[in-house]
């Protein structure tokens, strides 16, 4: 792979690393990188936090880089309360989602708009909403949400389960999970206004999402039950 030279980048996570150091974890249009940040402590300090738009340049060709740069490139979104728990949420779903190194110019370009639009003070569940399906979207796993699994038009009076694997089954007989066929048809057209919609939108994220982030659960949804 050829060796990432300056770009955009955030932090979305760091930790003290021997005696000055940091190690980081970058967020680029390339990728997921790790590096060590030597003088972390000194002047390059005040860079190593989450949500400001940074310039990195990373060197070496192991699992493991070294920042040869950063700069800051932009005003850092300043967020807070339920905002700031959100922008966690969103850095622990890609540390946990991504694979390393590999690049994701257009969900890098959502995150960043994101994070403006959280520090903005807009509505928090549409954002975290749209970041979600996006993310399942780029690695993969997203699934129609107007049709089912046999390629049958989702019907507004219907009830439908998720076959995580597959995308949206039609079922007849009422059960616990299942979705209304308007629900999905507003959540396909990103009607975040539709009775309902952003309720059946959370339900439907977490089950599609948590098959891909196993047991463990995650620190930034229990920080934010805890607020």
């Amino acid at each position: 792979m050829q060796q990432p030279s300056a770009q955009p980048a955030y932090v979305l996570h760091s930790r003290a690393y021997r005696e000055t150091s940091a190690l980081v974890d970058f967020f680029t249009p390339q990728g997921l990188f790790r590096a060590v940040l030597r003088r972390a402590r000194g002047k390059g300090g005040s860079l190593v936090r989450s949500f400001v738009p940074l310039e990195v340049e990373l060197r070496g060709r192991g699992e493991l880089k070294n920042v040869n740069r950063l700069d800051s490139a932009g005003i850092a979104a300043w967020l807070h309360g339920d905002a700031l728990f959100s922008g966690l949420y969103l850095n622990e779903l890609l540390m946990r989602l991504l694979p390393a190194e590999a690049p994701y110019p257009l969900l890098f370009e959502h995150y960043a708009l994101t994070l403006q639009a959280l520090g903005e003070g807009r509505p928090l569940e549409p954002l975290l909403r749209a970041f979600e399906w996006r993310l399942l979207d780029e690695l993969g796993y997203a699934f129609a949400l107007d049709r089912d699994i046999h390629q049958q038009p989702v019907v507004a009076d219907g009830l439908y389960r998720l076959q995580v694997d597959a995308g949206l089954e039609r079922v007849e007989l009422v059960q616990p999970g299942l979705f209304k066929g308007d629900q999905l048809l507003a959540l396909a057209e990103a009607d975040w206004d539709a009775p309902g919609a952003l309720l059946a939108a959370k339900r439907l994220m977490r089950q599609a999402l948590a098959v891909h982030l196993g047991p463990k659960p995650l620190v930034s949804r229990e920080l934010f039950r805890k607020r």
